[in-house]
């Protein structure tokens, strides 16, 4: 099995990808720090060592992508990841953890990850798959792909904030209504349309628009 576990073709990535780096360890992030600084093309730009700092940090610093842990004190990693989701769509979060069970990839990747990495993966595997979510594609480690042989329903892979924006589409509302029903920028539900599009391999609006009225009432 490939190691992307979306058949997405990628498009090409950013010059520089902007990544924060987000572990209540300070060693561990220096660590990864070291790791990725080598690699032509990613740049560190912030650390956080906790939510509360993650997200300030968000709001401060033009950011491409976390690498993000699930083990914090307070709030967790996935509990972050839904937050990021929904505050700052358009940051890619990938999960870094030690924890290789199928449930906590489902878990993540609900929440709005767009990968789940080991953290005893060989560095070329961080990379390959920060190349990889930084280019559209949905990304597990080998070892995670190979666990999840009975994938969820195609719905279950949205976040609730995606389902809600599906359901507007299915009642053929425009982003500007859609923003405004749910309090959103424009920019934002258009974001989450095109998380869906590639969480659903879908490829148009017409197939978007076609996927949402099938699927109105289900889940």
């Amino acid at each position: 099995m490939s190691e992307t576990a979306n058949p997405i073709s990628p498009a090409p990535a950013a010059a520089t990808t902007r990544i924060m780096l987000i572990d209540d360890h300070p060693l561990v992030r220096d660590g990864l720090r070291a790791r990725l600084e080598t690699v032509p093309g990613l740049e560190v730009v912030v650390e956080a060592g906790n939510a509360e700092e993650a997200l300030a940090a968000a709001a401060l610093h033009q950011i491409d992508l976390t690498l993000m842990d699930i083990n914090m004190r307070g709030i967790n990693g996935i509990e972050l990841t839904a937050r990021f989701h929904a505050l700052h769509p358009e940051i890619a979060v990938l999960i870094l953890s030690m924890h290789d069970k199928a449930e906590y990839v489902m878990q993540s990747i609900q929440a709005g990850a767009r990968g789940y990495v080991l953290k005893d993966a060989p560095s070329q595997d961080i990379v390959h798959a920060i190349e990889t979510v930084r280019s559209g594609g949905i990304y597990y480690s080998a070892a995670l792909a190979r666990q999840l042989t009975q994938p969820l329903p195609v719905r279950e892979l949205l976040t609730q904030r995606e389902r809600e924006v599906l359901q507007h589409i299915a009642n053929g509302e425009s982003n500007k209504q859609i923003a405004r029903e749910l309090d959103l920028s424009v920019r934002t539900v258009e974001t989450h349309r095109l998380n869906i599009k590639r969480k659903l391999n879908i490829d148009g609006q017409a197939e978007l628009i076609k996927f949402a009225v099938e699927s109105r009432g289900a889940g």
